[in-house]
């Protein structure tokens, strides 16, 4: 009865979040690529735990407008703002550490049935037709972005407090050059299962 409850919960996990970051790659494994895919993921975790500090500003900034506003009838002018910058920056930075643990949106309920051989396969080619290509073209359209966000000095127009608007592009920006990096440690991945049938630090 145990091992089948096991079997069921195993079942019932996210596919990739079982294979999800820093962990010991298989002995066969290429000296280069083994140290390219945990270099990029231990990379990707730091960046993880310091993006997640975002939070604290985040949960202050709405504590004190929801305080001022109920209790002292005096709202902020610049929490509507800071709280979709500092919410947008934490999604944005924290996209690459997302891609290294899987917990991006899939369709899981059919990919689960598929052999790990096959899964690689799918993955490899869907990174080399849509996810680099994809994010090439954002990243170059974002730094034209950033740009000329940069030049025209512009301003947020939705509040009286009008903040610069490059700061959170510029976040925009970095975070698609972090999950270009994550990419490539999950191409490797991808390209390993479909070889080997298994997926490298694969939790069991």
């Amino acid at each position: 009865m145990t091992n089948k409850s096991s079997k069921l919960d195993i079942s019932d996990e996210m596919i990739a979040e079982r294979r999800g970051g820093v962990s010991k790659m298989p002995p066969d494994m290429p000296s280069w690529m083994s140290k390219t895919i945990v270099s990029i993921d231990r990379f990707s975790k730091i960046v993880g735990n310091v993006v997640c500090w975002i939070l604290m500003p985040l949960i202050l900034a709405m504590t004190y407008e929801v305080i001022m506003r109920k209790l002292f009838l005096a709202p902020t002018i610049w929490a509507y703002d800071i709280s979709r910058f500092l919410y947008g920056a934490l999604f944005m930075l924290g996209a690459g550490y997302a891609l290294s643990r899987g917990v991006h949106i899939r369709a899981d309920f059919l990919y689960r049935n598929f052999k790990v051989k096959n899964q690689g396969l799918i993955d490899f080619w869907l990174y080399i037709i849509f996810y680099f290509p994809g994010l090439l073209v954002f990243l170059y359209m974002t730094i034209g972005y950033v740009g000329e966000s940069i030049s025209r000095g512009e301003r947020g127009m939705d509040t009286t407090w009008m903040p610069y608007m490059w700061p959170i592009k510029t976040c925009l920006l970095i975070g698609i050059v972090f999950l270009l990096i994550q990419g490539i440690s999950e191409l490797l991945k991808s390209y390993w299962a479909s070889k080997k049938g298994e997926w490298p630090g694969e939790k069991k």
